[in-house]
């Protein structure tokens, strides 16, 4: 089992810019793969970004420029630097967590909200 915690969400205005952090703890050995999905009002859940171990990140084309996701494997915490945020990058953050056998575990979620 892996336990998942966010945090930095908030209010921003357009334009603005805030960090989300994201703690992995318990069976963490297995993780090859971290990563941000969203899920906005009415919509799907949907991928942000995502870092595999020892790989290139990989980004949503509509945040690719404004966004840029991070580890650090020492504290097992995985960020998502968002900058330029618009309206429509409103929605509830989760941070998920990938096993080398494709276990997938989730955290609650933070919410982003930004105002015009």
């Amino acid at each position: 089992q892996v336990q998942l915690v966010e945090s930095g969400g908030g209010l921003v205005q357009a334009g603005g810019s805030l960090r989300l952090s994201c703690v992995a703890s318990g069976s963490i050995f297995g993780i090859n793969s971290m990563g941000w999905y969203r899920q906005g009002p009415g919509k799907q859940r949907e991928l942000v970004a995502t870092l595999t171990t020892g790989g290139s990140p990989n980004y949503a084309d509509a945040v690719k420029g404004r966004f840029t996701i991070s580890r650090d494997n020492a504290k097992n915490m995985v960020y998502l630097q968002m900058n330029s945020l618009k309206p429509e990058d409103t929605a509830v953050y989760y941070c998920r967590s990938r096993g080398n056998y494709g276990a997938i575990y989730w955290g609650q979620g933070t919410q982003v909200t930004v105002s015009s």
